[in-house]
């Protein structure tokens, strides 16, 4: 499934995303807030902290979840991103998105660590 247009506009362009992982019964964890950057058709979200962070070891579980930002509420699968020349996007992104906040809340968004804990977020139907 592929993200609707509308959708990846209002989700690439809202500041904050709000993201539950789904537990392996099939409750949402409590939402953490996150970026989110789009870059091309897809959206991506990741941690600052790297995969010790709880909420990216939550996604591990199920790799499911719910997100909601721009005004779209959607379910949503977790696809880990390995690719040297995607990640070197999705730092664009955040640099470009985000240029308006102090680098150090930017910087820590592009480190080989952040890069290691990337995630595509995908729809679900």
């Amino acid at each position: 499934m592929t993200w609707a247009s509308d959708e990846l506009d209002r989700i690439g362009e809202a500041e904050e995303l709000q993201l539950a992982s789904l537990r392996p019964e099939g409750a949402l964890r409590k939402p953490v807030t996150v970026w989110v950057v789009r870059a091309g058709d897809d959206l991506y979200v990741g941690s600052v902290y790297g995969r010790s962070s709880g909420w990216f070891r939550g996604v591990q579980s199920s790799h499911e979840g719910h997100v909601s930002a721009g005004g779209v509420d959607k379910d949503v699968r977790f696809a880990e991103v390995d690719d040297e020349g995607v990640n070197d996007e999705i730092d664009e992104a955040y640099r470009t998105k985000y240029r308006d906040q102090p680098t150090a809340y930017v910087d820590p968004t592009v480190t080989p660590q952040a890069r290691a804990a990337t995630l595509r977020l995908e729809p679900r139907s």
